[in-house]
Formats: structure tokens, sequence, C-alpha cells
């Protein structure tokens, strides 16, 4: 079965830049996995694409040199059944609080007894049952990502970051700038403190650590904290920005 190579890249403690998609397109998902990314992620938490909608984006991606992260819309051990059976090998799980979500979030994503994941014959992550070995040596090769978005689970994270199972961290800069009081505006100094208290406390713990940035400035500023995975724009946000300046440019410099 394939090897979950993102995984061991960042439990070996390299430094991983990935694209976040939420365009929901296989011929952006095909595009930009050849573009030279560590990892792209494939967000069904706040895009319109539903579960069944992730299988074309995973094949589309297939073929390039990114490996291909979900967030599923929620902590919620179906969702993340039927991710894992399409073949995605990494999750990263949204809004977890506390450890016991953390725990079942691990528990949802091994089969038994390690965990709860239901079992299936003939699903795209077993190459449709033709990998004899998948059911025995799947656990080994998912990788759990949990995502901490509120200033409560910012108190627990060092009981989230040490449960079993859990093989990063990712904070969420503008949940968390919801859950601070500053909503819209994750630049603000509290937040930044926040963020930077959180990355010392995952660095203390020897735990690898994510966050998403949506210009550069913010991504730069990431990885000279010492961010381990960064995920350095958004699809949609580049898409937009470059198509408002080129529109500015022309309209700016049209002859009449």
């Amino acid at each position: 079965m394939p090897v979950n190579n993102f995984r061991d890249r960042l439990l070996s403690g390299e430094r991983l830049i990935g694209l976040w998609c939420s365009l929901c397109s296989p011929i952006a998902a095909e595009a930009l996995a050849g573009s030279g990314f560590d990892w792209l992620l494939f967000d069904t938490e706040h895009s319109p694409v539903d579960a069944a909608g992730v299988l074309p984006l995973l094949q589309a991606a297939a073929g390039g040199s990114a490996a291909a992260l979900v967030r599923p819309a929620w902590n919620d051990k179906v969702l993340i059944k039927r991710h894992l059976d399409m073949g995605a090998q990494t999750l990263l799980i949204p809004f977890v609080e506390n450890a016991d979500e953390a725990r079942d979030a691990v528990a949802a994503t091994r089969y038994p007894p390690a965990g709860i994941r239901g079992v299936a014959g003939a699903t795209r992550a077993s190459r449709y049952g033709r990998e004899k070995d998948y059911l025995a040596n799947a656990n080994a090769q998912i990788g759990l990502i949990v995502q901490i978005e509120t200033r409560e689970a910012m108190g627990r994270i060092e009981e989230i970051a040490g449960v079993d199972g859990v093989d990063g961290v990712f904070l969420g800069p503008s949940d968390l700038a919801a859950s601070y009081g500053h909503i819209g505006n994750p630049s603000h100094s509290e937040v930044q403190d926040a963020l930077r208290s959180g990355l010392e406390t995952l660095k203390a713990l020897n735990k690898p650590s994510g966050i998403l940035a949506t210009n550069t400035a913010d991504a730069e500023r990431y990885l000279g904290w010492g961010f381990q995975f960064v995920a350095v724009a958004v699809d949609l946000g580049l898409l937009v920005r470059q198509a408002d300046d080129l529109a500015r440019h022309f309209k700016a410099s049209a002859v009449v």
C-alpha cells in the first residue's frame, strides 16, 4: 500500500510548504498538485464540496508531487471513515477542544482493536480490494492532525497534543481571533501572542505545528517563528487577487 510520505516527513522534522484549496475543482487540483508545493489541503468545512466531491479532487491530484490532505467538515466518525475509504491518508480535524475529542478523532481513523473505523472491502484506499494487506497495514499509514481554534482549546493545548495518535497540531488564526474577541483581525497583537505561545508549547512537546496564512507577510512570519507545516496561501485568494489586479490594471490604462 502507498506509504504516507507526508506523515513521515512531518514526523522527521522537515519543513513543509502547502497550499489551502477551496475551489472544489479537479482541474485546479491537478494543476496545483504539480506546482511544487509539499502538500495541498482540500477543505470541506468552509467550501461547498461534500464528501463525494472530494474523490475527484484526490484522483486529479494523484499525478502531482504534492501530498493530498483533507479537512472533513467536522470531527465526525462517518465523515472521517468516508474520506479514508476514498484514499485520503492524512486528515486535518477541525475544532478539537479537548483531549477526549482528540481521542475520538484518533479512534475514528483506526481499525479495531485500536479504533472504531468501519471495514469495507473494495475501496479506493485498498486499490479496490487488490491490496490484500490494506486492513493490516492501514493504521500505520494514517496521518492525523488536529486543529485548535478557540481560547479554551489553547488552554488545553498540552493535553490535546499529548494524545497518542495525534501527529501534529494546527492553529487556526481566524477562529482564534473570533474567540479572543477580535473577529476578522487575526493580526491583533493578542491573537499573535497566543499563536506564538501555542507554537512554543508545541516545540517544547516536540509536536509538529501547522498554521494557515492568507498572505505572504504572514506566511513568512510564521515560518520565521518556526511553524513546521504552513499553508502559505489559499487557491481562491490567489485567483481573486490576480484577477482583480489584472482587471484594475487594464481598466485604468485602457484607451477610450
